[in-house]
């Protein structure tokens, strides 16, 4: 395979990992220990928040619309439609069934929601205000029955309006104005007035991800996000404009977001490594977006389009953008990215805000195993079986010898009993 960097990625050191370990490990502890009293002392100690509840009542989730022009509220609506019509459509695409597998085998499976999931929703330096819809609307369409959403008082000193609406649109159980990682201790032990949840899910900052990291097997989790990707394949035919575009959208997100493009024309890398400046200047997110591109950008040239998915697959996204001639063409060759987004109309900023497909996606490569967030997630499919005396006759002699050779005498019997009555 060819390819050639024409601007690479500078290494950044990472933060010390055993400090942010040891610090997430100290606040879980005081969390689970402590309860309420540790979530006040750390809200006030990180967030300069005391209020009388961390909770939200019904009717303080209510006035967040009247924080709101009128035409947010419209568009936060049309989110919630359209989040829910693809999440009702991939709980559709789940079937239960039960099958005579061979005679008098009968087994199958059922899909079975958690009880309780609880939704981190950042607020960090831009609130997404579409954060909560993309975790609590496929928790709602799996069927859970208990839903709980946190998310930390923002520069207001509370939960943003925008997220607040939505979680209160979305009828929410229990809504808490908690942050970091001694929110995700929360939903994980309980705190006394808080109790614990079965499953976490939910982007946030690495004091969000390493929370989630340790508090993973006392609940479930989804997976570890980092921050955001977003990687272009484009061919000679594709515009510099929307491609600078598209990866300054995330670059904007954190200076450690990281946009790639992979191109078959170095006229083109030429022609976006220019746009991207130019448009840079005029972005009112220049210092972090500048940061994220300068720090993690990457644009490469490789020799044909067959080579670009080779690479794209090796890199994994978290968003993967096709602007090509004929982008569907490419969909073979790709299997490992977080979200696809085919053509150059299709951008993928669509989706971090009101399109439909999960937002919520495995970052550093985490594609090679895993999808985004969906209903799926937040269901468990379990096995069941029954079978009749010939059936376990036949069962019972496999399993008797098996358990014989592998000295596991107990198992041995428990065939061999069956094997002695029914015969």
């Amino acid at each position: 395979m060819y390819y050639r960097e024409i601007k690479s990625a500078i290494p950044v050191a990472d933060a010390d990992v055993r400090q942010l370990q040891e610090t997430v490990k100290s606040i879980l502890a005081r969390v689970k220990a402590d309860g309420d009293k540790a979530v006040r002392y750390y809200e006030k100690e990180f967030d300069n928040f005391d209020p009388p509840s961390f909770r939200v009542s019904d009717p303080q989730a209510a006035k967040a619309a009247e924080e709101l022009p009128a035409e947010v509220i419209e568009e936060l609506d049309f989110a919630i439609e359209q989040v829910t019509a693809f999440a009702v459509a991939q709980r559709e695409s789940m079937v239960e069934f039960e099958k005579e597998i061979r005679p008098g085998m009968r087994m199958g499976q059922r899909i079975i929601p958690v009880d309780s999931c609880g939704c981190y929703v950042p607020a960090g330096r831009y609130p997404c205000l579409t954060s909560a819809v993309m975790s609590v609307i496929p928790a709602k369409v799996a069927g859970v029955k208990r839903i709980v959403a946190c998310s930390p008082p923002g520069n207001s000193g509370f939960i943003n309006p925008g997220i607040l609406y939505t979680m209160h649109k979305m009828d929410v159980d229990e809504i808490y104005c908690i942050g970091g990682a001694q929110a995700i201790g929360a939903l994980a032990f309980g705190t006394g007035t808080m109790a614990p949840v079965d499953l976490i899910v939910g982007p946030g900052n690495q004091y969000v991800m390493e929370a989630k990291r340790q508090v993973f097997g006392t609940v479930g989790i989804d997976f570890l996000a980092g921050p955001s990707e977003c990687l272009i394949i484009a061919d000679d035919s594709a515009r510099a404009d929307y491609i600078a575009a598209d990866l300054l959208a995330q670059c904007e997100h954190d200076p450690n977001a990281r946009g790639a493009l992979l191109t078959t024309s170095e006229t083109l890398a030429q022609e976006a490594l220019a746009e991207i400046e130019r448009q840079l200047q005029e972005r009112t997110t220049e210092a972090v977006a500048r940061a994220s591109w300068e720090n993690k950008g990457l644009v490469v040239v490789v020799d044909n389009l067959k080579d670009a998915t080779r690479y794209a697959n090796e890199y994994a996204p978290e968003h993967l953008e096709i602007h090509t001639r004929k982008p569907r063409e490419l969909l073979p060759l790709l299997k490992h990215y977080g979200s696809l987004f085919i053509g150059e109309n299709t951008a993928e900023v669509y989706a971090d805000k009101i399109a439909g497909p999960n937002h919520i996606l495995p970052t550093g490569a985490a594609a090679r195993y895993t999808g985004g967030l969906w209903v799926g997630m937040f269901q468990k499919v379990v096995t069941h079986m029954e079978v009749d005396k010939a059936a376990s006759i036949k069962l019972a002699r496999y399993s008797e010898t098996q358990g014989a050779f592998e000295g596991m005498d107990a198992h041995r019997f428990a065939a061999k009993i069956r094997l002695d009555n029914l015969k």
